[in-house]
């Protein structure tokens, strides 16, 4: 949807932090996993977090 709107670089951001945290293990169930949905949205807003600090 981010893209939709032209705002690219905000979907380019919001996909990594998407990876950072599936790549940390944070799966909801849906995708094999045992998080929760709050618990997923925690570690992607903390992916994100994380990753504007680094820029």
């Amino acid at each position: 949807m981010l893209d939709h709107f032209g705002l690219h670089h905000a979907a380019r951001r919001v996909e990594a932090a998407i990876e950072i945290a599936t790549g940390s293990g944070i799966l909801t169930r849906d995708i094999g996993g045992t998080a929760t949905t709050d618990e997923m949205t925690d570690a992607v807003i903390a992916a994100l977090t994380s990753l504007r600090s680094a820029a």
